[in-house]
């Protein structure tokens, strides 16, 4: 039988299999910019989204409490961290695209299902049933991670909040400006990452290590294929302006 660690790093050789597979060959998940019926039945934007969170705002919190390790400081501070962004990215977000008529393939839905349940289970099991007596939450680590985990929960939201706002009066897409967005394609992509590696610093277990990685093998060749997609589509695109990574990548 695989043991729980064994399957954390069995996930995590997965996202990087999954990582060099979309870099290497450009692969575009068929979602948002670059959707397409090729993939088979379709659904509602809005509703692909919520069943695509609804997994991990449920599991993660359920298995936590439910469990029978110590329920301390530390586990309740990120269960409520993990509600945050997923009550947000689950019963709101959603319903704040102004894609009406857009559509997400089934198949992407179910994907996000798989990954989001995996991630929410290893997270929510090991708080909840493998975790340690721990209620020191003023260490450096979470004192730095919760810090960290704001800054990119701002950066993401404020991001989103411009892309759908330049969505609202125009049909098709414009070159976003103003802030991170002068500097990256991606920030809203760049916010989430710096997220998860908030929330691993203040958890400081393997799950929430795993999830990072995840986390970056997902949105690392997302940027750049929204990069790519930008400087295609505008022939004015900022030459300066990188995918990711300020300055960097």
């Amino acid at each position: 039988m695989i043991g729980f660690n064994n399957f954390n790093y069995i996930w995590i050789a997965i996202a990087i299999v999954t990582f060099l597979t979309l870099i290497s060959f450009n692969i575009k998940a068929p979602y948002g910019r670059h959707s397409n019926n090729k993939w088979g039945a379709m659904i509602s934007n809005k509703w692909g989204w919520f069943l695509m969170e609804l997994p991990a705002f449920i599991l993660m919190p359920a298995l936590s409490l439910s469990g029978p390790s110590p329920k301390n400081n530390l586990t309740f501070l990120l269960i409520i961290l993990w509600f945050i962004h997923y009550g947000f990215r689950t019963l709101i977000f959603p319903f704040k695209l102004k894609t009406n008529k857009k559509e997400i393939p089934v198949f992407v839905v179910f994907c996000a299902l798989f990954f989001n349940g995996i991630n929410g289970f290893l997270n929510g099991y090991y708080l909840g049933f493998l975790s340690q007596e721990n209620n020191h939450i003023l260490t450096l680590n979470v004192i730095v991670g919760i810090g960290v985990f704001f800054l990119g929960m701002f950066i993401n939201r404020t991001s989103d909040t411009k892309l759908i706002s330049l969505r609202e009066s125009h049909d098709d897409y414009l070159i976003p400006n103003g802030g991170l967005f002068n500097y990256i394609s991606c920030p809203n992509y760049f916010g989430e990452i710096l997220e998860w590696l908030g929330f691993m610093l203040i958890a400081w277990n393997l799950p929430a290590a795993t999830f990072f990685i995840w986390t970056m093998s997902n949105l690392i060749p997302r940027s750049l294929s929204h990069h790519e997609w930008y400087q295609g589509k505008f022939k004015n695109y900022p030459k300066n302006r990188k995918a990711i990574i300020p300055f960097v990548w």
